[in-house]
């Protein structure tokens, strides 16, 4: 499994119509036991991405990453920004230089974003975030690809992990964000976040070029 620029295209351009599409839905989920501002945005970040595509800078796919990371930080607020833009700035970094890239410099990649994530949110695994889908993700990347699955087959793989993860938060009680404040009452609904991470890999699931 080998990728280059244009994967990285592929898959920041899918992730940023998914956004796009799933405002609404995204914000309904965060409204159950959040501020509900979710997907307003995230969305108002990568309406930038969109409009600004054409021009980001593609000297290489880490170099690409990283401009879309400072885009995005720029104009989400919140706590969305700085954890989304902590995420690809991070990912970004660890490809920066690589025209072409493997599965073990994706996985370094996600993983770098992931300590991104828990240091600019103070969150861990079970804490009812985006890590609990995200991170079991990964670890399905990780095990596909070394067992040579085919690029098409992983990310499908990746999607169903981090769906059943996403459903799963509905047993945990929130730890971080606004949803925290509730207490208790977080427990039965899943993490907007976390059922973001599992919609981006579907829709990336399904259009993957076969």
């Amino acid at each position: 499994m080998t990728g280059n620029l244009t994967d990285v295209e592929f898959v920041m351009s899918t992730i940023t119509a998914t956004i796009l599409d799933n405002e609404t839905y995204f914000g309904e989920l965060d409204a159950v036991v959040g501020d509900g501002d979710f997907g307003y945005s995230l969305a108002r970040g990568f309406e930038i991405v969109k409009e600004d595509w054409e021009n980001i800078d593609r000297s290489d796919p880490g170099t690409f990453l990283v401009k879309i990371a400072g885009a995005v930080s720029a104009r989400i607020g919140g706590t969305s920004g700085p954890i989304w833009g902590t995420a690809m700035l991070r990912a970004g970094t660890q490809l920066r230089g690589k025209d072409e890239f493997d599965a073990a410099d994706v996985v370094r990649a996600l993983r770098a974003s992931v300590e991104g994530i828990k240091a600019r949110g103070k969150a861990e695994l079970g804490e009812k975030t985006l890590l609990d889908s995200l991170v079991p993700a990964i670890d399905t990347l990780e095990a596909e690809s070394a067992a040579g699955k085919p690029p098409v087959e992983v990310v499908r793989a990746m999607a169903t992990t981090a769906r059943a993860a996403a459903e799963n938060t509905k047993t945990m009680q929130a730890r971080r964000g606004r949803a925290s404040y509730t207490g208790e009452r977080s427990i039965g609904s899943v993490d907007a976040g976390a059922m973001a991470i599992a919609v981006l890999l579907e829709k990336l699931a399904d259009d993957w070029p076969k």
